[in-house]
């Protein structure tokens, strides 16, 4: 797939497009995202999604069309999994439901860049080692077991090693300043809180990508392919946060489901490297011709079929026994309903955009240090 140079540009340029207009609506209005404008938005980076890949199919073909469509399921599918986190960071730090859709667009932001960074130097390897593959395969073999026993699952945030090093470097404030990220105090200038999420919430993505970019290289070795899904992925990420909040903790299977399509993609990662071999243990250095080769169709329903099995049976399981449900953010099984993605505030509302009003008290938007919110720099834990 030979893509030219301004095209690149001109899919960048569009989705820098989208997120300035984004940020415009939010800083227009800042608002507790409610349940239907989160449905409208999940549905419009959806609609783009499927709009983009038609155009692939009439300009490219339909066989890097399917690799898309198989790849963005995928990434989409994964990055559901990076929900569990987002609530249980924003629960950690306490951000006002006026601002969370700001932290994650903004977080997303920084997730993107990182991971096409991620995704370059992934091509790049690629291009030049076959054995590569192998690499890979193995790593999401490794998560495969680890989320199916359930070892990925942690219910405290731990500040990784990009914010203490900020903490240390740079005077943080311990309370929220509304929306500002920085702010003058005793005439020095320090950064509030609401940085601090967005690069957690960036940074935290990364480690997902360490799994879910070499699954989209078992699907697609393009890198504007790549790119592409992983992009709309994290472009509806955000909103899909605010729509399944209160569903997080009833899909108790899917764990089960995402091991399978990983499991699933390293073995067609395997048999992709068999096709290339030049390990000189395997067949001489020579490629493995009898390796079957997994297609894109054949990906595209066993991801899709799996992804559907996974939510029917969770939803059955939840509906029998309630108690299954498990706790998002930190809470017992069960609570997660009640701590919903827009209920991080202080009193616990949701309703805080009843009355259409966009004035916070300043308990709400600033005054985060009372029930002793001040104290983040040991674990970076807490339960919101």
């Amino acid at each position: 797939m030979n893509v030219p140079t301004w095209i690149w540009l001109a899919t960048v340029g569009a989705l820098v497009a989208v997120i300035l207009v984004d940020l415009f609506v939010v800083d227009h209005n800042p608002h507790a995202v409610t349940m239907r404008e989160a449905t409208r938005w999940v549905l419009f980076y959806m609609a783009l999604a499927a709009a983009f890949g038609v155009g692939l199919w009439f300009f490219s073909g339909p066989a890097h069309a399917g690799e898309f469509f198989a790849g963005y399921i995928t990434e989409y599918s994964l990055s559901v999994d990076n929900l569990f986190i987002f609530v249980i960071i924003m629960s950690a730090f306490r951000v006002p439901a006026i601002h969370q859709h700001r932290v994650l667009l903004v977080g997303i932001v920084i997730a993107l860049i990182m991971r096409g960074a991620f995704i370059a130097v992934g091509a790049a390897a690629i291009a030049a080692f076959s054995w590569v593959f192998y690499l890979f395969a193995a790593v999401l073999f490794v998560t495969a077991y680890r989320l199916v026993m359930g070892k990925d699952d942690d219910h405290e945030y731990k500040e990784n090693a990009s914010l203490k090093l900020l903490r240390r470097v740079v005077p943080v404030t311990d309370e929220f300043h509304g929306a500002r990220t920085t702010v003058k105090l005793d005439g020095r200038r320090h950064f509030t809180p609401m940085l601090v999420v967005m690069i957690a919430i960036g940074t935290t993505d990364l480690l997902f990508a360490l799994d879910s970019i070499p699954a989209i290289f078992g699907l697609t070795q393009e890198p504007y392919l790549v790119f592409t899904a992983n992009a709309f992925a994290l472009m509806g990420l955000r909103q899909l946060y605010f729509l399944l909040g209160n569903l997080l903790n009833k899909l108790v299977y899917l764990s089960v489901g995402l091991s399978i399509i990983l499991a699933f993609i390293g073995v067609k990662l395997v048999l992709e490297a068999l096709h290339d071999n030049e390990l000189p243990f395997i067949n001489d250095g020579r490629p493995v011709g009898w390796a079957p080769e997994i297609g894109i169709p054949l990906s595209l329903g066993f991801i899709a079929g799996v992804l559907a099995i996974t939510t029917v049976a969770s939803l059955v399981k939840v509906r029998r026994h309630p108690e299954a449900a498990r706790g998002v953010d930190g809470s017992e099984p069960g609570a997660g309903s009640e701590q919903g993605s827009n209920d991080r505030s202080d009193d616990g509302s949701n309703d805080r955009s009843d009355d259409g009003s966009n004035d916070r008290s300043d308990d709400e938007s600033h005054g985060r240090s009372d029930d002793g919110s001040n104290d983040r720099s040991g674990s970076g834990s807490r339960q919101g």
